[in-house]
């Protein structure tokens, strides 16, 4: 829709200006005129090409979500709000934002409906609670919820990622060292033990020097098979097959797979329940949890129950049919429905679950730390050892004559 830029003046005869968004400049005429702002002039204002990297950082929209709260709290109109924090953001892009949001508002836009131009920084969970809040007239405490919720989702998703960072670091360093012996250090060696004449060598450092002269012949080589092994299995799980049998692998995978069950469960029960608790329908709120499940077979099973909502079943029978949510989760969901209670029952759900998640991603680190150790001081120790038991030899050799 376009942007015009406005000049007026009002009754008591101070000139004001400002930006409106409408359909032609008669529009925005009859905008100002029920304002009571008597039109100088109107001006269509050129489109500013801007381009997006992304989304905004949780913990911007987290900051907003609650200072906003309280502003609204206060009894500040709306458009003040999203003005007053458009200013004082330090993200540029996020400011940019919200005052395109607040120009949507001020040219008859609903506050949900000027979020939702905006999907990069608005989830559909956030639009729609704020329209529940607009429509309950509790917009205030629905973005308390927001806040809070968002920044539980954000310490799950940091525990996550803390559990596999120690893993896949150890890999990394263990990759560059076995490139580095490979490369530099045991061709010093080979070439170390041909200048002293050293005869037969051991099986383990034939093995070795083999090894290394196979990987400086085909390093190129080896370099092109791991860039299209790491860009074939992105573009797999791009696909909608390719990305339901990783995530089914995935959840299959010994210790891993049982934390990111439960980090799924906490998920799917502090969103459905954080919805419902503000009044969104359960249709729509399954709709919205399917979509941010973050794993296809978990966001296949709450689908499936929303079908059979739809058909006038329950919520437990169909996460049962499943076989993707434990036993418990769905016994309490089911004590939920028939005492009327199910979204204080998914809270407490969640809150469980979250404090499991805690456990065994703690449990994990613990046990990934002396298994990595011992791989990568393994692998290494072996390279090492084998390029020095020709020199042990050579030492006995010598010191028996």
């Amino acid at each position: 829709m376009p942007i015009f830029s406005w000049e007026g003046r009002t009754r008591t005869g101070e000139v004001r200006n400002g930006v409106l968004e409408g359909t032609n400049e008669e529009a925005v005429l009859a905008a100002l005129r029920g304002q009571q702002i008597s039109p100088i002039k109107v001006r269509k204002k050129a489109r500013e090409i801007t381009l997006s990297f992304g989304g905004i950082p949780q913990k911007d929209i987290v900051v907003f979500t609650r200072q906003f709260a309280v502003m609204i709290d206060a009894g500040l109109p709306l458009v003040q709000c999203l003005e007053i924090l458009a200013a004082q953001t330090p993200n540029k892009t996020f400011a940019k934002i919200l005052g395109q949001v607040k120009l949507q508002v001020e040219a008859g836009s609903t506050f949900s409906e000027a979020l939702k131009k905006h999907p990069k920084a608005f989830d559909d969970l956030y639009v729609n609670l704020v329209a529940a809040g607009e429509v309950g007239g509790i917009l205030d405490t629905i973005l308390q919820r927001l806040a809070t919720y968002i920044e539980k989702a954000v310490k799950l998703k940091r525990q996550i990622k803390g559990a596999m960072v120690y893993p896949i670091g150890v890999i990394i360093v263990a990759a560059v060292v076995i490139t580095v012996l490979l490369w530099k250090v045991i061709p010093v060696f080979q070439g170390m033990f041909k200048d002293m004449g050293a005869g037969s060598l051991p099986a383990l450092t034939k093995f070795v020097i083999g090894l290394s002269e196979g990987f400086i012949a085909n390093i190129h080589w080896i370099g092109l098979g791991v860039a299209a092994f790491i860009t074939a299995f992105v573009l797999t799980l791009r696909t909608k097959p390719g990305r339901y049998y990783f995530d089914a692998f995935i959840l299959k995978v010994p210790v891993i797979g049982p934390v990111l069950r439960k980090n799924a469960v906490a998920r799917f029960s502090r969103t459905l329940g954080t919805l419902l608790s503000s009044g969104v329908p359960i249709l729509d709120s399954l709709e919205i949890v399917a979509k941010t499940a973050g794993n296809v077979i978990i966001a296949n099973a709450i689908l499936h129950a929303r079908q059979k909502i739809s058909e006038g079943k329950d919520l437990a029978s169909p996460l049962m049919e499943t076989k993707v949510f434990p036993p418990m989760v769905v016994q309490m969901i089911g004590v939920g429905e028939q005492t009327g209670a199910m979204d204080a029952m998914l809270q407490k759900i969640a809150d469980f679950y979250e404090e499991e998640v805690d456990v065994a991603v703690a449990a994990l680190t613990s046990l990934m730390e002396p298994i990595m150790m011992v791989f990568l001081g393994g692998i290494v120790g072996t390279l090492v050892i084998s390029m020095y038991l020709p020199i042990f030899e050579l030492a006995g050799a010598i010191k028996a004559n």
